[in-house]
Parts: structure tokens; sequence; C-alpha cells
């Protein structure tokens, strides 16, 4: 039965909704180019992921808030072990 099994999994690892098998071993993947089939009828148009800017800005605002909060934190570090202090000039004339 292990032989088995073993070509079962081949057969499901190199089988993908976007490959097109030819033959054991062989696969090649799909592209489409065409507008109309074989036939002459025209194909239905592919499916668009709409990118609203709600989804965008649900993904953009989080990593921003999480990457100015490490900065911060990083700047107050530096500050506390005095190796980055800003000098204060005093050059009131």
């Amino acid at each position: 039965m292990s032989p088995a099994l073993g070509r079962l999994v081949a057969r499901l690892s190199t089988r993908s909704p976007l490959t097109r098998s030819l033959g054991p071993g062989r696969a090649v993947p799909l592209s489409r180019t065409a507008v109309c089939s074989s036939s002459g009828a025209i194909l239905p148009r592919p499916r668009k992921t709409p990118f609203g800017p709600v989804r965008i800005a649900l993904v953009v605002l989080p990593f921003l808030y999480v990457g100015t909060r490490i900065s911060k934190n990083f700047a107050a570090l530096l500050e506390e072990h005095d190796i980055f202090v800003p000098e204060d000039d005093d050059d009131d004339d």
C-alpha cells in the first residue's frame, strides 16, 4: 500500500489550479492570453479582486502605528543609555 500512497501524494503535489498536467511528472503553468475559445465563444471576464481604500488602510495603519511605537521606544532607550543625546545649543544672542 505504500507505493500507492506515494503515487497519490506525487499526483496531488503536482496538481494545482494554476497548472495543467501533461503526463506523469510534467505540468505546465496556465496563463490566460486568449479572449475567445476554439469554438469562437467569448470567454467570461476573469475574476478581479477589488482593493479599496478601506482595505489598504486596514493594512497600512496598524503597521505604521507599530513602527512608530518601536522607533519611539528605541529612541528613548538610546537617550537613557547616553548613546545618542542631542546637545542643547544656547546660541541666544
